[in-house]
C-alpha cells in the first residue's frame, strides 16, 4: 500500500490518531494488499465537506461455486479508527445492487460488525472478513441484464439474482413494503399482529430490545413462526425499511418523572440514529411514553425531517370520537383529538364531511357546534390506551405511509409555528400522512378554554424538555 504521495500525506496528517490510522493500513495491506488508497472530498451529514482518506478494492467472494469481485470503498473518516468506516459498494455501469438485508439502494454497506464498532476490538480487516462471510451468503450485486446480452455468465447471474429473490415474479426493482417493530412486550406483539391484519407488507422485522423493559413476546413469535416475520436483535436488519414502529420503553426505580422520562431518553440514545442510518428515507413511528417527549427525543437523536417522524399521539382518541360523531351522533364529519397525550387534549372538527374528496381544514370553533364536539368526546374517555387498541391505531397510520393513502391523522409532530406556536415541541395535530410523511393542517384560532390547555401543554413540554440529557 503506497502511503507516499504527497497528497496521501497532506491528508493523513490532519487524523487525529494519525500513528494508529497508519498501523490499522499495515495490518489492511498485509490481509488485502488489493486495496488502494487515495484522497477525496467526503459531504458529511451535516452538510460540511472534509477532504479524507479512502481505500479502494476489490473483495473476492465464493457463491455457488463460483468466483466474484465485488469492488468496494472504504472512507476513514478523521475520528478512525476510534469510529468505524463508511462503507459502499462501487457497481459498474453493468452492475445493479440488490438491495438486502445488509445493503441500501444507494450501495451503503451495514454490518454488526459498523454498528458494534469498539476500537481495538474492531478492525478493518475483521470488518472486511465479515463482509465477505455476508456477502457470500446474500450477494449485493449482479450483473445488469440487457436485451441483446449474449454473455451466458451474466445471464446465469441474472437467473441466479431471481432465484435468490424467491422466484422470477419479483424483479430488483419492485417496490418491498418493509415495516420493523422496535420494542417487545404487550405492545410490541400488538403492533406487529396488527400491521400484519392491517397492511400489504412483504416482510416484517421484529426486534427485542434487550435494555428495554417491556421486552419479551419474542419466543413466542419465534416458536410459531409467522409467515414475513424476522425476528432480530441486530438492528442492520432493520435496514431498507419504510416504516419504523418504536415501542420500546424502559422504566427505573428512580422516584422522580424527570429520572423515569431520563431512562427512557438513554435507551433511545442506543439505536435511534442506527435506525435512522439504516433506513434514512423511513417513516418512524413513535409510540413510547410519553409519546410527545419521546417522539421529540426521536427526531432529534436521528437528525430525520420533521415530517419523517410522528408519534402515535392522539390518533386513537381522534377514531374513536370521529366514530362516535358518525354512528352515535349521525354526524358525518371528521373531527380530531389535538394537543398533549393528557388531560390538556382538546377536540377539534373539519369543515367537510367524511365523504368529500377535499382534503379537509379545521373548522373554527363554533358556539353551535361546540356542545355536540364536547358530548362526543365526553362519551370517548374513560375507554383507555389498551396495548391491542395502540396497535390497531399505529396499524392504521402505518397503512397510511405504506399505501401513500394521504389520511388525515391527528399524530404527534413538531409544532412549531402551528396556531401560533413558537416553541419547539411535538403535539398531536391534524396531519395528512403518505409515504412521504406528514403535512400539518393550517391551524386555526382555538375557544378560550382549548387554547389555554393547548398552551399550557407547550410550557410543560418545553420545560420537561430543557431538563433531559439527549
Amino acid at each position: 500500500m503506497d502511503l507516499r504521495p504527497e497528497n496521501i500525506q497532506r491528508v493523513l496528517s490532519k487524523y487525529k490518531f494519525h500513528d494508529v490510522v497508519l498501523e490499522e493500513l499495515q495490518k489492511i495491506d498485509r490481509i488485502y494488499p488489493g486495496m488502494i488508497p487515495s484522497t477525496a472530498p467526503y459531504t458529511c451529514s451535516d452538510g460540511i465537506q472534509k477532504e479524507l482518506l479512502k481505500l479502494i478494492g476489490n473483495l473476492p467472494v465464493q457463491f455457488q461455486g463460483r468466483s466474484y469481485n465485488f469492488p468496494i470503498q472504504l472512507w476513514l473518516l478523521d475520528s478512525f479508527p476510534f469510529s468505524p468506516p463508511v462503507c459502499l459498494l462501487r457497481p459498474t455501469a453493468n452492475m445493479v445492487i440488490r438491495e438486502g438485508k445488509h445493503v441500501n439502494p444507494s450501495g451503503r454497506i451495514f454490518l454488526p460488525g459498523l454498528q458494534n464498532w469498539d476500537y481495538p476490538k474492531s478492525s478493518v480487516v475483521g470488518l472486511l472478513n465479515e463482509m465477505t462471510a455476508k456477502f457470500e451468503e446474500d450477494p449485493p450485486l449482479s450483473s445488469k441484464p440487457t436485451g441483446d446480452n449474449k454473455d451466458p455468465h451474466a445471464l446465469l447471474s441474472y437467473v441466479s439474482n431471481l432465484q435468490l429473490n424467491d422466484g422470477a415474479s419479483r424483479y430488483q426493482d419492485k417496490p418491498i413494503n418493509k415495516v420493523t417493530v422496535i420494542g417487545g412486550g404487550d405492545l410490541g406483539i400488538a403492533s406487529v399482529m396488527s400491521i400484519l391484519s392491517k397492511c400489504k407488507v412483504n416482510k416484517l422485522v421484529f426486534i427485542d430490545v434487550a435494555e428495554s423493559s417491556t421486552k419479551g413476546g419474542g419466543t413466542d413469535l419465534e416458536i410459531f413462526s409467522l409467515p414475513k416475520v424476522e425476528l432480530s436483535r441486530d438492528f442492520s436488519a432493520s435496514a431498507g425499511s419504510k416504516v419504523i414502529v418504536v415501542t420500546a420503553n424502559t422504566w427505573s426505580s428512580e422516584q422522580s418523572y424527570v429520572s423515569l422520562v431520563q431512562t427512557n431518553v438513554d435507551l433511545y440514545r442506543g439505536f435511534i440514529h442506527h435506525l435512522a442510518r439504516f433506513s434514512p428515507g423511513a417513516i418512524m413511528i413513535v409510540a413510547s411514553q410519553p409519546v410527545d417527549i419521546m417522539t421529540h427525543v426521536a427526531w432529534r437523536q436521528s437528525g430525520l425531517p420533521p415530517t419523517q417522524v410522528i408519534g402515535a399521539g392522539c390518533n386513537l382518541d381522534s377514531e374513536r370520537l370521529s366514530h362516535v360523531l358518525n354512528i352515535k351522533l349521525n354526524t358525518h364529519q371528521p373531527a380530531w383529538v389535538i394537543g398533549e397525550l393528557s388531560d390538556n387534549k382538546v377536540a377539534v372538527m373539519s369543515n367537510i364531511g367524511l365523504s368529500s374528496s377535499v382534503q379537509p381544514e379545521i373548522a373554527p370553533t363554533s358556539n353551535s357546534a361546540k356542545p355536540l364536539l364536547d358530548r362526543a368526546f365526553e362519551m370517548t374517555k374513560n375507554q383507555g390506551q389498551r396495548s391491542w387498541s395502540v396497535g390497531l391505531s399505529i396499524a392504521d397510520i402505518t397503512n397510511s405511509v405504506l399505501t401513500d393513502k394521504n389520511k388525515c391523522h391527528s399524530v404527534s409532530t413538531l409544532a412549531k409555528g402551528w396556531a401560533g406556536i413558537g416553541a419547539e415541541v411535538f403535539l398531536s395535530v391534524p396531519c395528512v400522512i403518505g409515504s412521504n410523511g406528514s403535512t400539518r393542517l393550517a391551524g386555526v384560532s382555538l375557544g378560550q378554554e382549548e387554547d389555554s390547555k393547548l398552551r399550557e401543554s407547550v410550557t410543560s413540554l418545553s420545560n420537561l424538555m430543557n431538563q433531559l440529557r439527549l
